[in-house]
């Protein structure tokens, strides 16, 4: 497996984020996102989980909820890149994927037009 601090896989993580244009993060709301190192046991290869309400589904009942999640996981990311003889450069792109992909699902954005944009 390829070698990375938690601390600089974080780092990777918000450095994905601040590269999302501001026109799209103003627009984001009552959402948080976190780094783990696994994800759930049913499915371990998991890269990124988005856990809420999609921007698009929220209407007048949305008030005093928790905020939606964000879910990064370093575990599989690291070990799919090893896997492919990858490098820290292509950890950068898969964070940055992953990243993108799960924000898209806060927009209303499902997996199948995600994969068409290549963000699968």
């Amino acid at each position: 497996m390829l070698e990375m601090t938690r601390e600089e896989f974080e780092e990777l993580v918000s450095q994905a984020l601040d590269r999302i244009p501001p026109e799209l993060t103003r627009l984001m709301d009552n959402v948080a996102v976190f780094v783990e190192e696994e994800p759930p046991a049913h499915d371990p290869d998991l890269l990124g989980l988005y856990e809420g309400t999609p921007l698009t589904e929220r209407g007048e009942w949305y008030a005093g909820v928790l905020p939606d999640r964000i879910t990064i996981y370093r575990g599989p990311t690291l070990r799919m890149v090893a896997a492919e003889g990858g490098d820290h450069e292509l950890v950068v792109e898969e964070v940055e994927v992953t990243v993108v992909h799960e924000i898209a699902h806060h927009f209303g954005m499902d997996d199948e037009r995600l994969h068409a944009l290549g963000y699968g």
